[in-house]
C-alpha cells in the first residue's frame, strides 16, 4: 500500500551540488538507485552458482565419514528422527548410538517424551533429510550440508548488493567457501549452521528492503513534493520475507532474538535516514510512527507466528508432556489445569499453549540455572572466539600404530585422526582487524554498510558474555561469521582502490587483496586433514596445532 498522509504541508528538496573535493553530489533520488549492475548478468550468475557448487562438492565429499554420532549429533539426529516419525521427540534407550550405527532401529525409543532444550526448526530439517535418505550419518548430515552450501550463495548476493560489486560478492563467497568453521559445521548435524543461515537470509532481506524503500520514496519524490511526514508505505515485501526468516532463526535457537532486536532498531534508523534524505524533518520521531510501528507486524508478530507454528508437533502432543514432564514429588507444578481434559478446538489449543509456555519456563531455567558452574573440556571465553582461542574437538582417534590404516609414522611414534571445529585462522584474524576498522568507518565515515558488520557481529557476540559461567563454545561464532566476511571484503575493496585510481594504485591493491584471498585458501588446504578426520602422524598434527589452547 502506497499512500500520502492527509496533510497539505510539503517539504522543499535542497541538495548540495558539489562536496569539499569538488565531486558532484548525487541527488537523493540518484542515491536511492541500485548500486550493483552486471554488464554480463549471465557470467555473474554463472560465477555465483559455480562457487556455490564448489562449496557443495566440498561439503558433500565423504559426508558419511566418520560413521558415528559426533558431538551433539547424538541428541539432534535422534530427536529429528523422532519428530518426523512421531510428531514429538521421544526418549531413547541406553546404547542407542551403537545400535543406530549398526542399522538397528527397532525398539530404540521409549514412550516418554524427551525434554529437548532448543526449539525445533533445525531438527525438523535434519529429520527431513533423514526421512529422505535414511537414519544414517549421510542422512542426518545432508540437510546441514545443503544449508551450508546455500549460505555461500546468499553471502555472494548480499555482499554484491551492499558493495555494488559483483567481483567483491564472489570474493565473499570464496572466503566463506574456504572457512573451516563454516565447512565443518556444514558437515555436522548441529543446529548452529541453520541458525546462521536463517539470520543471514533475514539480514539480506532487510538490506533489500532498505533499497526497495528508498526506491519507493524516490518514485514519490519525483512525482511531486513530499508531505511533512513523507509517504506511508505499509506494504514492504522484503520486510515480510525478513520476518519469515527471523521466525525460523528464533525457531532454531533463542539467541537469534538479539540480532533480531538489533536489526529491528537498525531498520527504524535506516527508514528515518531515508526520509531525512528526501527532506523530511524530525525523521526519527516521524519514522517511529509511519515505519517502526507497522514494522512491528513484520518483525515481531510474524516471527512469533512462525515460531509458534514450528512447535505444532509439540502442541499436538502437549498431553504427553503434561503427563510425563509437568509433575514432581509435590504434584503438577505447571498448574492444576492439566488435571482436566479440555474439549473443543479452542479450549484444547489454549491449554496446549499454556503448557508450551510452562515448558519454555523449564527450558529457560535449564539454560540459565541448570548449567551454572558446569564444566566442559572445550568450553571457552567468548571474548576470544573471534581470534580462535579454543576450538572444539568433534572427533579424535588416537594411537593409530604404524602400519594401521596406512599410518607411516616412525616406529616409536603413532598416527591420529581428528575433526576440529576451528575457523581458517588467516580469515578470522584478518576479519577481526576488519571489524575494528568497520567500527571506525561506521562512526567516522558514517558509512551505513559498515553498520551491518558492526551490528551483526556485536549483537550476536556480546550477549554471550552474560553466560560465561556455563559451558559455551566458540563455534557459536558461526552466526556472525557472515558479517565478519562482509567487513573483510569491504576492507579488501578499499585496499583494491577506486575504479578511477591510478593503474599503479590498482595493481598494488589487487596484489595485496589477492594475496589475502590466496592465503585463506592455502590456509584452509593446510588444515584440511583436521577438518575431515584425515590421517596424520603426530608430528604432522602438531604442525597444525599452533597454540596450546587448540589441543
Amino acid at each position: 500500500m502506497l499512500s500520502e498522509p492527509e496533510t497539505t504541508t510539503t517539504v522543499a528538496m535542497t541538495t548540495l551540488s558539489r562536496n569539499a573535493v569538488d565531486d558532484v553530489v548525487p541527488t537523493a533520488s540518484q542515491r536511492a538507485r541500485p548500486r550493483a549492475f552486471d554488464l554480463d548478468p549471465v557470467t555473474a550468475w554463472a560465477a555465483t552458482v559455480g562457487i556455490t557448487l564448489v562449496a557443495a562438492f566440498l561439503r558433500l565429499w565423504k559426508l558419511d565419514y566418520p560413521k558415528a554420532l559426533l558431538f551433539d549429533e547424538t541428541y539432534y539426529a535422534k530427536n529429528a528422527w523422532s519428530l518426523i516419525n512421531n510428531g514429538y521427540a521421544r526418549g531413547y534407550v541406553d546404547k542407542a548410538d551403537s545400535r543406530i550405527i549398526a542399522g538397528n532401529l527397532d525398539g530404540l525409543w521409549t514412550n516418554s517424551p524427551d525434554m529437548i532444550v532448543h526449539p525445533e526448526v533445525g531438527k525438523w530439517l535434519i529429520g527431513l533429510s533423514e526421512l529422505t535418505v535414511g537414519m544414517t550419518p549421510f542422512g542426518w548430515r545432508l540437510a546441514p550440508a545443503i544449508i551450508g552450501s546455500l549460505m555461500v550463495f546468499v553471502m555472494i548476493r548480499l555482499t554484491r548488493r551492499v558493495t555494488g560489486s559483483t567481483m567483491l560478492g564472489l570474493v565473499a563467497g570464496i572466503l566463506m567457501c574456504f572457512d573451516g568453521l563454516q565447512f565443518v559445521l556444514s558437515r555436522l548435524a548441529l543446529l548452529d549452521i541453520f541458525q546462521a543461515f536463517f539470520v543471514l537470509c533475514a539480514v539480506s532481506c532487510m538490506v533489500a528492503d532498505r533499497d526497495w524503500f528508498r526506491a519507493r520514496l524516490a518514485a514519490v519524490a519525483e512525482a511531486g513534493p513530499l508531505s511533512t511526514w513523507g509517504p506511508r508505505i505499509l506494504w514492504r515485501p522484503w520486510l515480510l520475507a525478513a520476518g519469515l526468516w527471523w521466525g525460523l532463526a528464533v525457531g532454531t535457537k533463542w539467541s537469534s532474538l538479539y540480532p533480531l532486536a538489533a536489526f529491528g532498531l537498525l531498520f527504524w534508523f535506516w527508514s528515518a535516514g531515508a526520509r531525512r534524505s528526501f527532506g523530511v524533518t524530525r525523521s526519527i520521531r516521524r519514522s517511529a510512527v509511519v515505519d517502526a510501528l507497522p514494522g512491528l507486524a513484520y518483525l515481531v508478530l510474524l516471527p512469533l507466528v512462525v515460531y509458534l507454528a514450528s512447535w505444532t508437533g509439540w502442541l499436538m502432543h502437549a498431553d504427553v508432556y503434561e503427563r510425563n514432564l509437568s509433575r514432581n514429588a509435590y504434584g503438577p507444578y505447571w498448574g492444576n489445569y492439566i488435571l482436566k481434559d479440555a474439549h473443543g478446538f479452542f479450549p484444547e489449543l489454549g491449554q496446549s499453549l499454556r503448557s508450551l509456555w510452562n515448558y519454555h519456563v523449564d527450558l529457560w531455567n535449564f539454560h540459565t540455572k541448570g548449567l551454572t558452574n558446569a564444566t566442559h573440556t572445550y568450553a571457552s571465553n567468548p571474548l576470544g572466539w573471534n581470534v580462535l582461542n579454543r576450538p572444539v574437538g568433534v572427533d579424535a582417534q588416537n594411537g593409530i600404530l604404524p602400519g594401521q590404516q596406512g599410518c607411516d609414522a616412525a616406529a616409536d611414534s603413532s598416527c591420529l585422526r581428528q575433526i576440529l571445529l576451528i575457523g581458517t585462522p588467516v580469515l578470522w584474524w584478518f576479519s577481526t582487524c576488519a571489524l575494528v576498522w568497520s567500527v571506525v568507518a561506521w562512526i567516522g565515515k558514517r558509512d551505513w554498510r559498515y553498520g551491518i558488520v558492526v551490528v551483526g557481529t556485536l549483537s550476536a557476540w556480546l550477549p554471550w558474555l552474560r553466560f560465561d559461567d556455563r559451558p559455551i563454545f566458540s563455534f557459536y561464532a558461526i552466526v556472525w561469521e557472515p558479517f565478519l566476511i562482509l567487513g573483510t571484503v569491504m576492507v579488501l575493496g578499499e585496499i583494491l582502490g577506486r575504479a578511477d585510481a591510478t593503474a599503479v594504485r590498482r595493481r598494488t591493491g589487487a596484489i595485496v587483496a589477492g594475496a589475502v584471498v590466496v592465503a585463506v585458501i592455502v590456509n584452509f588446504a593446510w588444515f584440511w586433514p583436521i577438518y575431515t578426520d584425515g590421517l596424520l602422524t603426530r608430528a604432522e598434527w602438531l604442525q597444525r596445532i599452533w597454540f596450546r589452547g587448540w589441543i
